[in-house]
């Protein structure tokens, strides 16, 4: 399934591992040390290889880290695209604790990136849904929220969003939310 703008920016709905599509860039779900993990990070780093973590040990020896609701590039390794934009989601609690702000803002930092490295392809996990517990209904309605309002920008240079879900019931709830926020009426 695909979203598409009126000046033919695209969101894009797979279902599948985020290491195989071909992207300029990657968003990895992180966590604050940059230290590597398990779910999405684990697999980014496998296939990756030992350059990104390299980089990352050097980004940790600078800041100590990234906080929530931001995120760091490196290089990409053996992925196929150039860069791998590390973004920390929010642990989330009770939806009460700014969860919500700090979810929009990993989007938006990586979009920014994106703008930043002159990335054209973005591919994206569904942040903080894994292990951080956020509930994916809400995740997904803030992601597509924060990518349609950049992609919607005349300035963009972003022409492409591929979310890249694990696992059927990930994917069609982003079909879902992705659904309904194409029958909305434009602002």
């Amino acid at each position: 399934m695909y979203w598409q703008s009126a000046t033919g920016r695209k969101i894009t709905l797979a279902e599948g591992d985020i290491t195989r599509v071909s992207a300029d860039a990657i968003v990895n779900a992180a966590n604050s040390a940059l230290a590597g993990g398990g779910g999405v990070d684990g697999a980014i780093h496998r296939a990756g290889g030992p350059e990104i973590m390299r980089e990352l040990d050097g980004i940790r020896a600078q800041s100590g880290g990234c906080a929530a609701g931001s995120a760091v590039a490196t290089r990409a390794g053996k992925l196929p695209a150039r860069h791998v934009f590390h973004a920390v989601g929010p642990v989330y609690r009770d939806g009460r604790h700014g969860e919500g702000e700090l979810l929009a803002s990993c989007y938006r930092k990586c979009l920014e990136l994106a703008e930043e490295h002159a990335v054209e392809t973005i591919s994206f996990p569904a942040i903080s849904t894994g292990v951080y517990g956020y509930p994916i209904e809400e995740a997904a309605a803030i992601a597509l929220r924060e990518v349609v309002r950049h992609l919607e920008r005349p300035d963009a240079n972003v022409r492409q969003v591929i979310f890249v879900l694990f696992g059927r019931n990930a994917y069609e709830t982003y079909v879902k939310a992705l659904t309904s926020l194409s029958q909305q009426p434009a602002p």
